[in-house]
């Protein structure tokens, strides 16, 4: 059985509403971070990134959001959760959840991690302010160019789309208002009704 490692409020939520759309047998095991579980040897042993999502399989573990939302489209294919059988679209999807992963996240951890960056806390207060600008730009562009609709890449429901929930989620806490973003807006609505996104949701909680 696939064993999900999360903590609550992180980008782990994505792969947690991927395995719930595609029926997966899984367990979810919750980090506490506040308790610093993610840097106890226990879960180190796992990923020693001391980061979440973790994914245990059968075959190893995964780490990192786009390959486990990925691995979970090509490990349940009836769940058509990407395209797999077009080489093109199933690249821009891995495209789309990269951008969330290197560059959205990113600009959302300066405001909350930005001792990964720098030592100097008006270094760290500078950061911490740019964020609204920053976080609003990626999603002008995702607003602009990168989201079709009504789901992410289109008519079809796939893995990019729990990832821009989970993600659009926080923009609240970054001082960035959804409404300035009618499509995303639209898309973070009806991502809530969903059934597997309430089941997931009433577990994160």
């Amino acid at each position: 059985m696939l064993k999900l490692f999360y903590a609550l409020n992180t980008c782990a939520l994505a792969s947690h509403i991927a395995l719930e759309e595609a029926n997966a047998q899984y367990e979810a095991v919750r980090l506490d971070f506040r308790a610093n579980d993610q840097s106890k040897p226990e879960y180190l042993a796992i990923n020693p990134k001391a980061r979440v999502p973790a994914l245990i399989t059968e075959q190893g573990i995964l780490t990192e959001t786009p390959a486990i939302l990925a691995y979970i489209a090509q490990t349940f294919p009836e769940a058509r959760l990407a395209p797999l059988a077009d080489p093109y679209a199933f690249a821009r999807i891995q495209a789309f959840n990269s951008y969330l992963c290197s560059t959205v996240h990113v600009a959302h951890a300066h405001g909350r991690r930005g001792y990964r960056w720098a030592d100097d806390p008006v270094a760290i207060k500078d950061m911490q302010r740019k964020v609204p600008e920053t976080v609003g730009a990626c999603f002008e562009l995702i607003e602009r160019e990168m989201f079709t609709g009504p789901w992410v890449t289109g008519g079809d429901y796939s893995i990019c789309d729990p990832y821009l929930f989970t993600i659009s989620g926080w923009l609240k806490g970054d001082s960035v208002d959804i409404a300035r973003f009618p499509r995303v807006h639209d898309h973070y609505t009806r991502m809530s009704a969903r059934a597997a996104v309430k089941k997931v949701l009433a577990v994160q909680s």
